[in-house]
Protein backbone atom coordinates (compact mmCIF):
# COMPACT_ATOMS: atom_id res chain seq x y z
CA UNK A 1 0.00 0.00 0.00
CA UNK A 2 1.11 3.75 -0.96
CA UNK A 3 0.20 6.47 0.82
CA UNK A 4 -1.19 9.25 -1.64
CA UNK A 5 -2.29 13.44 -0.50
CA UNK A 6 -5.66 14.38 -2.07
CA UNK A 7 -6.98 17.69 -2.66
CA UNK A 8 -11.29 17.32 -2.86
CA UNK A 9 -14.16 19.65 -3.68
CA UNK A 10 -17.46 18.50 -1.61
CA UNK A 11 -21.08 19.79 -3.54
CA UNK A 12 -21.20 22.70 -1.34
CA UNK A 13 -17.97 23.59 -3.15
CA UNK A 14 -15.59 23.47 0.20
CA UNK A 15 -12.30 22.59 -0.65
CA UNK A 16 -10.88 19.44 1.57
CA UNK A 17 -7.19 17.92 1.60
CA UNK A 18 -6.01 14.86 3.50
CA UNK A 19 -3.95 11.85 2.63
CA UNK A 20 -4.76 8.18 1.79
CA UNK A 21 -3.49 4.50 1.88
CA UNK A 22 -4.65 2.78 -1.62
CA UNK A 23 -2.62 0.13 -4.05
CA UNK A 24 -1.99 2.51 -6.82
CA UNK A 25 -3.30 6.18 -7.78
CA UNK A 26 -6.18 4.95 -9.98
CA UNK A 27 -7.72 3.26 -7.60
CA UNK A 28 -7.33 5.90 -4.57
CA UNK A 29 -9.00 8.39 -7.32
CA UNK A 30 -11.75 5.89 -7.80
CA UNK A 31 -12.54 5.48 -4.14
CA UNK A 32 -12.62 9.09 -3.59
CA UNK A 33 -14.85 9.37 -6.16
CA UNK A 34 -17.21 6.94 -4.79
CA UNK A 35 -17.58 9.02 -2.17
CA UNK A 36 -19.39 11.85 -4.00
CA UNK A 37 -16.54 14.50 -4.32
CA UNK A 38 -15.17 15.99 -7.24
CA UNK A 39 -11.20 14.76 -6.92
CA UNK A 40 -9.10 18.36 -7.49
CA UNK A 41 -5.70 16.66 -6.97
CA UNK A 42 -3.94 13.14 -5.82
CA UNK A 43 -0.50 12.86 -5.67
CA UNK A 44 2.54 10.59 -4.31
CA UNK A 45 5.99 9.93 -3.64
CA UNK A 46 7.87 7.40 -4.74
CA UNK A 47 10.80 6.85 -2.02
CA UNK A 48 14.44 5.78 -3.82
CA UNK A 49 17.72 4.96 -1.75
CA UNK A 50 20.07 7.61 -1.51
CA UNK A 51 23.70 7.49 -1.84
CA UNK A 52 23.81 6.78 1.94
CA UNK A 53 20.84 4.64 2.41
CA UNK A 54 18.26 7.31 3.23
CA UNK A 55 15.19 7.33 1.22
CA UNK A 56 14.99 10.53 -0.98
CA UNK A 57 11.56 11.91 -2.81
CA UNK A 58 11.42 11.26 -6.44
CA UNK A 59 8.26 13.48 -7.79
CA UNK A 60 5.23 10.88 -8.68
CA UNK A 61 3.68 10.21 -12.18
CA UNK A 62 1.93 13.42 -13.20
CA UNK A 63 3.26 15.53 -10.38
CA UNK A 64 5.18 17.93 -12.37
CA UNK A 65 3.14 20.34 -15.15
CA UNK A 66 4.98 19.72 -18.55
CA UNK A 67 5.32 23.79 -20.31
CA UNK A 68 2.14 24.57 -22.37
CA UNK A 69 3.68 24.37 -25.74
CA UNK A 70 4.43 20.62 -24.94
CA UNK A 71 0.75 20.07 -23.89
CA UNK A 72 -0.27 22.20 -27.59
CA UNK A 73 1.98 20.14 -29.58
CA UNK A 74 0.60 16.88 -27.57
CA UNK A 75 -2.94 17.79 -28.35
CA UNK A 76 -2.26 18.45 -32.18
CA UNK A 77 -0.40 15.37 -32.80
CA UNK A 78 -2.93 13.15 -31.34
CA UNK A 79 -5.86 14.83 -33.53
CA UNK A 80 -3.39 14.34 -36.55
CA UNK A 81 -2.98 10.99 -35.58
CA UNK A 82 -7.04 9.74 -34.74
CA UNK A 83 -8.15 12.24 -38.26
CA UNK A 84 -5.39 9.91 -39.99
CA UNK A 85 -6.75 6.70 -38.87
CA UNK A 86 -4.54 5.59 -35.95
CA UNK A 87 -6.39 3.64 -33.34
CA UNK A 88 -6.89 6.09 -30.16
CA UNK A 89 -4.97 3.54 -27.84
CA UNK A 90 -1.86 2.83 -30.08
CA UNK A 91 -1.71 7.13 -31.05
CA UNK A 92 -1.40 8.05 -27.07
CA UNK A 93 1.04 5.06 -26.56
CA UNK A 94 3.48 6.37 -29.63
CA UNK A 95 3.14 9.69 -28.41
CA UNK A 96 3.69 8.54 -24.64
CA UNK A 97 6.80 6.51 -26.06
CA UNK A 98 8.37 9.01 -27.96
CA UNK A 99 7.56 12.26 -26.22
CA UNK A 100 10.47 14.41 -25.99
CA UNK A 101 9.56 15.70 -22.50
CA UNK A 102 10.33 13.55 -18.78
CA UNK A 103 6.85 14.52 -17.46
CA UNK A 104 4.43 13.71 -20.44
CA UNK A 105 6.26 10.55 -21.68
CA UNK A 106 5.08 8.43 -18.51
CA UNK A 107 1.59 9.99 -17.97
CA UNK A 108 0.66 9.55 -21.84
CA UNK A 109 1.65 6.06 -21.41
CA UNK A 110 0.00 5.60 -18.21
CA UNK A 111 -3.27 6.80 -20.19
CA UNK A 112 -2.70 4.37 -22.97
CA UNK A 113 -2.91 1.91 -20.57
CA UNK A 114 -6.38 3.06 -18.86
CA UNK A 115 -7.81 3.60 -22.38
CA UNK A 116 -6.70 0.42 -23.08
CA UNK A 117 -8.79 -1.37 -20.23
CA UNK A 118 -11.94 0.19 -21.04
CA UNK A 119 -12.41 3.88 -19.57
CA UNK A 120 -12.74 7.06 -21.55
CA UNK A 121 -10.25 9.22 -22.25
CA UNK A 122 -11.47 11.86 -20.23
CA UNK A 123 -11.84 10.01 -17.73
CA UNK A 124 -7.98 8.87 -18.20
CA UNK A 125 -6.88 12.25 -18.26
CA UNK A 126 -8.52 13.67 -15.30
CA UNK A 127 -6.77 11.35 -13.09
CA UNK A 128 -4.11 13.67 -13.84
CA UNK A 129 -5.34 17.11 -12.69
CA UNK A 130 -1.96 19.23 -12.38
CA UNK A 131 -1.72 18.38 -16.27
CA UNK A 132 -5.00 18.31 -17.86
CA UNK A 133 -7.19 21.16 -16.40
CA UNK A 134 -10.70 21.26 -16.66
CA UNK A 135 -10.62 22.75 -20.04
CA UNK A 136 -9.13 20.22 -21.27
CA UNK A 137 -10.73 17.36 -19.72
CA UNK A 138 -14.63 18.99 -20.70
CA UNK A 139 -13.55 19.68 -24.22
CA UNK A 140 -11.92 16.37 -25.00
CA UNK A 141 -15.40 14.90 -23.25
CA UNK A 142 -17.66 16.69 -25.61
CA UNK A 143 -15.24 16.12 -28.56
CA UNK A 144 -15.88 11.66 -27.63
CA UNK A 145 -19.54 12.11 -27.16
CA UNK A 146 -20.21 14.29 -30.43
CA UNK A 147 -17.83 11.83 -32.30
CA UNK A 148 -15.46 14.87 -33.00
CA UNK A 149 -12.42 14.29 -31.28
CA UNK A 150 -9.79 14.95 -33.40
CA UNK A 151 -11.89 18.42 -34.08
CA UNK A 152 -11.76 19.13 -29.81
CA UNK A 153 -7.92 18.03 -29.35
CA UNK A 154 -7.30 21.10 -32.32
CA UNK A 155 -9.42 23.04 -30.62
CA UNK A 156 -7.73 22.69 -27.24
CA UNK A 157 -4.40 22.90 -28.99
CA UNK A 158 -5.30 26.47 -30.35
CA UNK A 159 -6.70 27.34 -27.27
CA UNK A 160 -3.60 25.82 -25.17
CA UNK A 161 -1.33 27.68 -27.96
CA UNK A 162 -3.08 31.42 -27.45
CA UNK A 163 -3.40 31.00 -23.71
CA UNK A 164 0.96 30.76 -24.22
CA UNK A 165 1.31 33.26 -26.62
CA UNK A 166 -0.01 35.63 -24.48
CA UNK A 167 1.97 34.56 -21.65
CA UNK A 168 5.00 35.04 -23.58
CA UNK A 169 4.17 38.49 -24.35
CA UNK A 170 3.96 39.41 -20.78
CA UNK A 171 6.77 37.87 -19.88
CA UNK A 172 9.08 39.65 -22.89
CA UNK A 173 7.36 42.83 -22.18
CA UNK A 174 8.63 42.60 -18.18
CA UNK A 175 11.68 41.03 -18.59
CA UNK A 176 14.25 43.72 -19.99
CA UNK A 177 12.67 45.93 -17.49
CA UNK A 178 13.15 43.80 -14.42
CA UNK A 179 16.63 43.17 -15.48
CA UNK A 180 17.19 47.19 -15.53
CA UNK A 181 15.89 48.03 -12.42
CA UNK A 182 17.39 45.20 -10.61
CA UNK A 183 20.89 46.33 -12.27
CA UNK A 184 19.89 49.87 -11.28
CA UNK A 185 19.25 49.52 -8.00
CA UNK A 186 22.85 47.31 -7.80
CA UNK A 187 24.80 50.68 -9.12
CA UNK A 188 22.80 52.33 -6.49
CA UNK A 189 23.15 50.26 -3.58
CA UNK A 190 26.94 50.63 -4.55
CA UNK A 191 26.85 54.46 -4.48
CA UNK A 192 25.15 54.77 -1.39
CA UNK A 193 27.33 51.99 0.43
CA UNK A 194 30.24 52.30 -1.18
CA UNK A 195 31.14 55.78 -2.70
CA UNK A 196 28.99 58.09 -0.09
CA UNK A 197 31.21 57.10 2.75
CA UNK A 198 34.40 57.28 1.18
CA UNK A 199 33.57 60.61 0.53
CA UNK A 200 32.01 61.35 3.78
CA UNK A 201 35.33 60.34 5.75
CA UNK A 202 37.34 62.93 3.63
CA UNK A 203 34.58 65.92 4.16
CA UNK A 204 34.81 65.30 7.79
CA UNK A 205 38.76 65.23 8.00
CA UNK A 206 38.46 68.88 6.15
CA UNK A 207 35.49 69.54 9.12
CA UNK A 208 33.51 71.62 6.29
CA UNK A 209 29.86 72.65 6.83
CA UNK A 210 28.16 70.08 4.76
CA UNK A 211 25.01 71.35 2.07
CA UNK A 212 21.54 69.77 3.59
CA UNK A 213 21.34 67.34 0.35
CA UNK A 214 24.64 65.95 1.55
CA UNK A 215 23.75 65.73 4.83
CA UNK A 216 20.59 63.81 4.36
CA UNK A 217 22.72 61.30 1.38
CA UNK A 218 25.29 60.22 4.30
CA UNK A 219 22.33 59.82 6.82
CA UNK A 220 21.09 57.17 4.40
CA UNK A 221 24.23 55.76 3.54
CA UNK A 222 25.12 55.35 7.26
CA UNK A 223 21.83 53.85 8.28
CA UNK A 224 22.46 51.76 5.36
CA UNK A 225 25.80 50.73 6.22
CA UNK A 226 25.22 50.17 10.21
CA UNK A 227 21.57 49.00 10.03
CA UNK A 228 21.64 46.46 7.37
CA UNK A 229 20.69 43.23 8.15
CA UNK A 230 18.14 44.73 10.62
CA UNK A 231 16.64 46.34 6.84
CA UNK A 232 16.94 42.52 5.85
CA UNK A 233 15.39 40.99 8.37
CA UNK A 234 12.37 44.22 8.51
CA UNK A 235 11.88 43.21 4.39
CA UNK A 236 11.94 39.77 5.10
CA UNK A 237 9.16 40.35 7.95
CA UNK A 238 7.18 42.55 5.79
CA UNK A 239 7.03 40.29 2.86
CA UNK A 240 6.25 37.34 5.43
CA UNK A 241 3.23 39.39 7.17
CA UNK A 242 1.97 40.60 3.84
CA UNK A 243 2.19 36.95 2.52
CA UNK A 244 -0.01 35.59 5.51
CA UNK A 245 -2.25 38.76 5.56
CA UNK A 246 -3.36 37.71 1.70
CA UNK A 247 -4.06 34.14 2.57
CA UNK A 248 -7.01 34.94 4.94
CA UNK A 249 -10.46 35.44 3.03
CA UNK A 250 -10.72 39.13 3.86
CA UNK A 251 -7.15 39.33 2.84
CA UNK A 252 -7.36 37.59 -0.14
CA UNK A 253 -10.29 39.70 -1.38
CA UNK A 254 -9.05 42.84 -0.77
CA UNK A 255 -5.61 41.34 -2.86
CA UNK A 256 -7.68 40.61 -5.81
CA UNK A 257 -9.46 43.57 -5.68
CA UNK A 258 -6.62 45.33 -6.14
CA UNK A 259 -5.42 43.78 -8.97
CA UNK A 260 -8.57 45.24 -10.63
CA UNK A 261 -8.65 48.47 -9.85
CA UNK A 262 -4.87 49.74 -9.19
CA UNK A 263 -3.74 52.58 -11.21
CA UNK A 264 -2.21 51.61 -14.65
CA UNK A 265 -2.52 48.17 -14.60
CA UNK A 266 -5.93 47.32 -12.88
CA UNK A 267 -7.43 47.71 -16.37
CA UNK A 268 -4.89 45.78 -18.39
CA UNK A 269 -5.29 42.59 -15.66
CA UNK A 270 -8.98 43.16 -16.19
CA UNK A 271 -8.51 42.91 -19.57
CA UNK A 272 -6.57 39.63 -19.42
CA UNK A 273 -9.34 37.74 -17.21
CA UNK A 274 -12.16 38.94 -19.41
CA UNK A 275 -10.19 37.88 -22.96
CA UNK A 276 -9.36 34.79 -20.95
CA UNK A 277 -13.41 34.23 -20.22
CA UNK A 278 -14.34 35.15 -23.70
CA UNK A 279 -12.19 32.43 -25.01
CA UNK A 280 -12.86 29.82 -22.53
CA UNK A 281 -16.51 30.30 -23.15
CA UNK A 282 -16.21 30.25 -26.96
CA UNK A 283 -13.54 27.29 -27.12
CA UNK A 284 -15.78 25.33 -24.72
CA UNK A 285 -18.88 26.18 -26.70
CA UNK A 286 -18.04 24.85 -29.96
CA UNK A 287 -16.55 22.08 -28.66
CA UNK A 288 -20.40 21.16 -27.75
CA UNK A 289 -19.81 21.96 -23.99
CA UNK A 290 -23.06 22.63 -22.63
CA UNK A 291 -23.29 26.49 -20.99
CA UNK A 292 -23.96 25.17 -17.39
CA UNK A 293 -21.08 22.81 -17.65
CA UNK A 294 -18.84 26.04 -19.38
CA UNK A 295 -20.01 27.93 -16.19
CA UNK A 296 -18.78 24.75 -14.30
CA UNK A 297 -15.01 24.59 -15.83
CA UNK A 298 -14.68 28.30 -15.50
CA UNK A 299 -15.61 28.49 -12.04
CA UNK A 300 -12.35 25.75 -11.31
CA UNK A 301 -10.76 27.62 -14.50
CA UNK A 302 -10.97 31.23 -13.01
CA UNK A 303 -10.44 30.07 -9.21
CA UNK A 304 -6.98 32.49 -8.89
CA UNK A 305 -9.04 35.41 -8.36
CA UNK A 306 -12.24 35.03 -6.15
CA UNK A 307 -13.75 38.34 -7.15
CA UNK A 308 -14.43 36.62 -10.46
CA UNK A 309 -14.60 32.79 -9.19
CA UNK A 310 -17.64 34.48 -7.01
CA UNK A 311 -18.77 36.26 -10.09
CA UNK A 312 -19.02 33.01 -12.36
CA UNK A 313 -20.97 30.79 -9.38
CA UNK A 314 -23.28 33.46 -9.48
CA UNK A 315 -23.87 33.45 -12.99
CA UNK A 316 -23.97 29.64 -13.31
CA UNK A 317 -26.83 29.72 -10.60
CA UNK A 318 -28.60 32.27 -12.63
CA UNK A 319 -28.57 30.69 -15.39
CA UNK A 320 -29.45 27.33 -14.08
CA UNK A 321 -33.00 29.14 -12.93
CA UNK A 322 -33.50 29.68 -16.27
CA UNK A 323 -32.10 33.32 -16.76
CA UNK A 324 -30.35 34.20 -20.10
CA UNK A 325 -26.29 34.28 -20.30
CA UNK A 326 -25.91 37.88 -20.73
CA UNK A 327 -28.59 38.74 -17.96
CA UNK A 328 -26.70 36.51 -15.49
CA UNK A 329 -23.23 37.87 -16.60
CA UNK A 330 -24.99 41.53 -16.01
CA UNK A 331 -26.31 41.14 -12.68
CA UNK A 332 -22.87 40.13 -10.77
CA UNK A 333 -21.75 43.54 -11.44
CA UNK A 334 -18.60 42.23 -12.43
CA UNK A 335 -18.38 42.64 -16.08
CA UNK A 336 -18.06 45.74 -18.53
CA UNK A 337 -21.34 46.52 -20.68
CA UNK A 338 -20.12 45.78 -23.83
CA UNK A 339 -19.52 42.33 -23.05
CA UNK A 340 -23.13 41.47 -21.75
CA UNK A 341 -24.71 43.51 -24.67
CA UNK A 342 -22.54 41.53 -27.08
CA UNK A 343 -23.70 38.19 -25.22
CA UNK A 344 -27.08 39.67 -25.47
CA UNK A 345 -26.64 39.72 -29.28
CA UNK A 346 -24.99 36.73 -29.35
CA UNK A 347 -27.76 34.86 -28.17
CA UNK A 348 -30.55 36.53 -30.06
CA UNK A 349 -28.95 35.72 -33.10
CA UNK A 350 -27.96 32.09 -32.11
CA UNK A 351 -24.09 32.64 -32.90
CA UNK A 352 -23.23 32.99 -29.31
CA UNK A 353 -19.89 31.09 -29.59
CA UNK A 354 -18.90 33.45 -32.71
CA UNK A 355 -19.65 36.49 -31.17
CA UNK A 356 -17.74 35.52 -27.90
CA UNK A 357 -14.61 34.54 -29.92
CA UNK A 358 -14.47 38.20 -31.90
CA UNK A 359 -14.99 40.13 -28.55
CA UNK A 360 -12.31 37.89 -27.21
CA UNK A 361 -9.94 39.34 -30.28
CA UNK A 362 -11.21 42.89 -29.35
CA UNK A 363 -9.75 42.39 -25.75
CA UNK A 364 -6.60 40.41 -26.96
CA UNK A 365 -5.89 43.83 -28.84
CA UNK A 366 -6.41 46.09 -26.31
CA UNK A 367 -4.06 43.96 -24.34
CA UNK A 368 -1.30 44.17 -27.14
CA UNK A 369 -1.67 47.67 -27.17
CA UNK A 370 -1.09 48.21 -23.65
CA UNK A 371 1.81 45.82 -24.15
CA UNK A 372 3.46 47.94 -26.61
CA UNK A 373 2.52 51.16 -25.05
CA UNK A 374 4.24 49.93 -21.60
CA UNK A 375 7.19 48.27 -23.01
CA UNK A 376 8.09 52.13 -25.44
CA UNK A 377 7.50 54.01 -22.08
CA UNK A 378 8.64 51.55 -19.14
CA UNK A 379 12.50 51.75 -20.49
CA UNK A 380 13.06 55.55 -20.97
CA UNK A 381 11.01 55.94 -17.52
CA UNK A 382 13.39 53.68 -15.58
CA UNK A 383 16.57 55.19 -17.23
CA UNK A 384 15.38 58.84 -16.38
CA UNK A 385 14.08 58.16 -12.80
CA UNK A 386 17.17 56.21 -11.90
CA UNK A 387 19.78 58.48 -13.56
CA UNK A 388 17.78 61.09 -11.60
CA UNK A 389 18.51 59.47 -8.41
CA UNK A 390 22.10 59.11 -9.20
CA UNK A 391 22.38 62.56 -10.38
CA UNK A 392 21.18 63.73 -7.22
CA UNK A 393 23.56 61.35 -5.20
CA UNK A 394 26.65 62.95 -7.36
CA UNK A 395 25.43 66.37 -6.63
CA UNK A 396 25.48 65.80 -2.99
CA UNK A 397 28.96 64.82 -3.47
CA UNK A 398 29.95 67.30 -5.93
CA UNK A 399 28.68 70.50 -3.93
CA UNK A 400 31.43 70.06 -0.97
CA UNK A 401 34.09 69.29 -3.37
CA UNK A 402 32.93 72.72 -5.13
CA UNK A 403 33.09 74.13 -1.39
CA UNK A 404 36.44 73.02 -0.39
CA UNK A 405 37.57 74.53 -4.10
CA UNK A 406 36.32 77.82 -2.96
CA UNK A 407 38.08 77.48 0.07
CA UNK A 408 41.27 76.46 -1.24
CA UNK A 409 41.19 79.40 -4.25
CA UNK A 410 40.80 82.22 -1.22
CA UNK A 411 43.48 81.49 1.30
Amino acid sequence: MAKFTYTVRDLEGKIFKGSIDAPNKNQAIDYLQSKGVMVIDVTAAVMSKGVFGFGTSKAAIGSVKPAGHVLAFFAEQLSTLIAGGVPLVRAIKLLGDFSSDKYLGPVLVAVARDVASGNTLHGSLAKFPKIFDYTWIAMVQAGEVSGQLPESLMQVANYVKSNEALKSKIITAITYPGVLFVMAMGVLFYFVAGIVPTFAEIFNDFNIDLPPLTLAIVSISKAVRNHIILIIFGVIALITAFVFAIKTPTGKRLWHRFHLTMPIFGNFIANIYYERILSTMATLLNSGVSIINVLAVMEDAFAGNVLIQTAIVQAKKEVASGKSTSESFRKTGMFPGLMTEMMMMGEESGRLPHILQTLSKFYTEQINQFIARFSALIDPILIVGIGAIIAVIVLSIFMPIFKMSEIGSNM
